[in-house]
C-alpha cells in the first residue's frame, strides 16, 4: 500500500493535480468542469436546461427558502432546569471560588446561551481526523460532490469548510467563524434532496494533528462549539495516542453525540477489517466512551470505505436519522453540563454530613463560660449571698469582728475569699476564647471542601476578632464598674454573677435579695444580744450590791442569749445553703447565658450562614447533575 491509496488522494478522477490549489479555487467545479459553488452558477444552470427543453433539477435555492424561525426553542425536559440551577450555582460561588475554578462552567453557560439563540432546526456535525485519515473524502461523499480538496500534499485542509443543506444556517456557521467563501451547498443530486439530510450543516475540519499549530487550534475552537462530531480514522492511526488522550478520553461523556469511523477498510484483507473494528471499540472502552450497541445510548462506531462508497449509505442514513431526531444540541449542552459538574465536584461534594450540630455548639458554649469565669463567678455569688446571711444573722459580737477584718487588715479571710482570679487565668482568658473559636470552626467545616472549609473559618475568625473584648464589655455593662478588661477574665465574670438579674443599682453592684425570713431571724438574734446583755447587767448589779443576790436566774438568761445567738446564727447558716447555691447557680446560668449570646453573634451565626451558603450551592449542583445524561 502506497501513499497514493491514501482516503485523501480523493474521488478516482484523476484529479490530483487539483490538490495544490486552494479548497476555495476547485472546491464547486463539478464532473464537467463547470464552476456549480453558489446561487449564480445554479441560476445559470436551470436557464441552459430551460433552453434545452429539460426540467433541471434544483436545489433549495437561499431566496426560495421559507421564512424560518432561527431561535432555538428547546423541547421540555432536564436541560433548561440544569442550565438555572448552574447559573445560580457560579452566582452563588463567586465570592467564594476563584475565577479559574469557574470559568469552565461559565464558558458553558455561553456557549449554551449563544447556541440556543441560533436555528434549533439544524444540526452542526463536524469531521474531525489526523493526516491522511481520509476525512475530506468521507466529507465529500456524504455531500455528494468534491467539495474539500484531498490529495497527495499534507495538510490538504487549512481552514473549516461548511456544507448545508438547508437554509438558515449563517448564524451557526458565523458562530463557527466559518468565512463566507467556505461556505457550500451540496451539488444538485440525491444527497442534496435527500430528506433526512434536511437541516444538517457538515464541517471538514483540518488535521487534528497536523505540524502548523493554528490548524489544531482550529479544530479545538470548532470541536467546542459544534453539535456532534464524526472522527475518522484509519487502520494505522486508530490507536493513535494522541487521538484518545487530547481527544476522545476528555470528550467520552459526550459519547451520544459521537460517531468513531474506521475509514480505508479497502486496504485491509480478509477479516482483518472487522479485527481493526474489535480492537478500536476496545480501546474506546478503555477511554470510558460508552457505545451504542443493542440500542442503548453511546457512540456510534462503524466501518467504511469513502474511497469505493462501501459503507457510506449506512453512515448517511445514520446521520440522516440523527438530523431529524433533532436532538442533537441538546444532548451535547446536557453533555458539557455533565463535563462540567465533573470539573466543579471536588469543590461542592463534601465527606459526610457537615455541618454544626448541637453538641458542637453546646461545647463551644461550655469554653465560652469557662473562658469567662462562669463558675467561679457562680461561686463567688453563693459565698456572697453566704457573707451577707452571715452579717444579717450573726451575733453582734461576730458581726464586730468582721468590720474589724474588713478595715483592710491583711490575711483578713473575707479579702482572701475575693481573691478568685490567679493571674495566670486571667492571662490565658484570650487563649481560652481563640481556643473555642478554632474548635468550633473546625468541627463546622469538617468534610467542607477546600473552598468551603475556609469560609467558614474566616467567617469564625473575623466574628471572633472583638470577643474576648465584648464578652468582657458584657460582664462590666451587666453590674461591674470596676471589671478591668481582660478579654472575657474571671474577674469581670465574677462581678457580673455578684449582681442580680436587675443589673447595677447606683452603678454600684446591687447585693443578693434578702429572703422573708430574714427580718425574723433578725428580730431572734437581738432578742439574745438583749438576753445577754440583760443577764449580765443582773449580775452586775448583784455583785456590786444594787440588786439582792440570786446568781441562778441572771445567769440563766444570760446563758440563754449566749447560747442563742450562736444557735440562731447556725439555724441561719443552715437554711440559706439551699437558697445560697441557687443563686449562685442563678449567676452562673446568666453569665454563661450572656457569654452564648455574644458567642453565637459573632461567631455560630456567621458560620451558619456560610453552612446555609454552602447548603444552597449543594442543592444547586444537586439540580445540575440530578439529570446527567452520561451518568457522571
Amino acid at each position: 500500500m502506497t501513499a497514493v491509496t491514501d482516503q485523501d488522494n480523493g474521488n478516482g478522477n484523476g484529479n490530483g493535480g487539483g490538490s495544490g490549489k486552494s479548497a476555495g479555487d476547485t472546491s464547486g467545479r463539478g464532473g464537467d468542469g463547470r464552476w456549480d459553488d453558489g446561487l449564480i452558477a445554479r441560476r445559470a444552470a436551470a436557464a441552459e436546461a430551460d433552453e434545452a427543453g429539460e426540467a433541471a433539477p434544483r436545489a433549495p435555492a437561499e431566496d426560495d427558502a421559507e421564512p424560518q424561525v432561527e431561535a432555538y426553542v428547546p423541547s421540555g425536559g432536564p436541560l433548561p432546569p440544569r442550565l438555572d440551577a448552574l447559573r445560580e450555582l457560579v452566582g452563588l460561588s463567586r465570592a467564594r471560588l476563584d475565577r479559574d475554578t469557574l470559568a469552565e462552567a461559565g464558558r458553558v453557560l455561553d456557549e449554551a446561551a449563544a447556541r440556543q439563540r441560533l436555528s434549533s432546526r439544524h444540526t452542526v456535525i463536524a469531521v474531525a481526523g489526523a493526516t491522511g485519515s481520509g476525512k475530506s473524502t468521507l466529507f465529500n461523499a456524504l455531500a455528494g460532490a468534491p467539495i474539500s480538496d484531498t490529495g497527495l500534499r499534507r495538510p490538504t485542509t487549512s481552514q473549516p469548510i461548511a456544507c448545508s443543506w438547508t437554509d438558515g444556517a449563517a448564524g451557526l456557521l458565523d458562530r463557527l467563524a466559518v468565512p463566507g467563501r467556505l461556505r457550500r451547498r451540496p451539488h444538485p443530486g440525491p444527497a442534496a434532496f435527500d430528506e433526512a439530510l434536511q437541516g444538517l450543516v457538515l464541517v471538514d475540519l483540518p488535521d487534528h494533528d497536523s505540524a502548523a499549530t493554528e490548524h489544531r487550534d482550529q479544530v479545538d475552537r470548532v470541536l467546542a462549539l459544534v453539535d456532534a462530531v464524526i472522527w475518522v480514522v484509519d487502520p494505522e492511526k486508530y490507536a493513535d495516542a494522541a487521538l484518545h488522550e487530547r481527544y476522545l478520553r476528555p470528550l467520552a461523556g459526550h459519547a451520544e453525540v459521537t460517531f468513531v469511523v474506521l475509514n480505508q477498510t479497502d486496504r485491509l484483507p480478509g477479516e482483518a477489517a472487522d479485527l481493526v473494528l474489535d480492537d478500536l471499540r476496545r480501546l474506546l472502552d478503555e477511554d470510558g466512551i460508552a457505545l451504542g450497541e443493542h440500542g442503548e445510548p453511546g457512540a456510534t462506531v462503524m466501518s467504511l470505505s469513502a474511497l469505493t462508497g462501501d459503507g457510506v449509505p449506512e453512515l448517511r442514513e445514520m446521520v440522516g436519522r440523527f438530523v431529524q431526531d433533532r436532538t442533537a444540541a441538546t444532548r451535547r449542552l446536557s453533555a458539557d453540563i455533565d463535563a462540567a459538574a465533573a470539573r466543579l465536584r471536588p469543590v461542592y461534594v463534601a465527606e459526610g454530613r457537615p455541618g454544626l450540630g448541637e453538641r458542637a455548639r453546646e461545647e463551644f458554649t461550655d469554653r465560652l463560660a469557662e473562658a469567662v469565669g462562669a463558675a467561679a463567678a457562680g461561686q463567688a455569688a453563693e459565698r456572697e449571698w453566704r457573707r451577707n446571711a452571715g452579717r444579717a444573722c450573726g451575733t453582734p459580737w461576730l458581726r464586730l469582728w468582721r468590720w474589724y477584718e474588713n478595715r483592710g487588715l491583711p490575711g483578713s479571710l473575707d479579702r482572701m475569699g475575693q481573691a478568685l482570679t490567679p493571674p495566670e487565668e486571667e492571662l490565658t482568658a484570650r487563649q481560652r476564647v481563640e481556643q473555642a473559636v478554632r474548635i468550633v470552626a473546625d468541627d463546622a467545616a469538617d468534610g467542607l471542601p477546600g473552598p468551603w472549609a475556609q469560609a467558614v473559618r474566616e467567617a469564625a475568625f473575623n466574628g471572633a476578632k472583638g470577643l474576648p473584648e465584648a464578652l468582657d464589655e458584657l460582664a462590666v455593662k451587666a453590674g461591674a464598674p470596676g471589671a478591668s478588661k481582660r478579654g472575657g477574665g474571671t474577674e469581670a465574670g465574677q462581678a457580673v454573677a455578684a449582681s442580680p438579674p436587675g443589673g447595677t443599682l447606683g452603678g454600684r453592684p446591687a447585693k443578693p435579695p434578702r429572703p422573708k425570713w430574714w427580718p425574723a431571724a433578725v428580730l431572734a438574734q437581738v432578742s439574745m444580744t438583749l438576753l445577754q446583755i440583760f443577764g449580765g447587767l443582773w449580775l452586775v448589779g448583784q455583785i456590786i450590791g444594787v440588786l439582792e443576790p440570786g446568781l441562778v436566774t441572771p445567769a440563766l438568761i444570760m446563758l440563754a442569749g449566749v447560747v442563742g445567738g450562736p444557735l440562731v446564727e447556725w439555724s441561719c447558716a443552715a437554711a440559706i445553703r439551699g437558697p445560697a447555691r441557687r443563686y449562685g447557680q442563678d449567676a452562673e446560668r446568666r453569665l454563661r447565658e450572656a457569654a452564648a449570646g455574644c458567642g453565637r453573634a459573632r461567631v455560630l451565626d456567621p458560620v451558619a450562614a456560610e453552612l446555609v451558603r454552602y447548603r444552597e450551592v449543594r442543592e444547586r449542583y444537586v439540580t445540575v447533575t440530578e439529570f446527567s445524561t452520561t451518568g457522571r
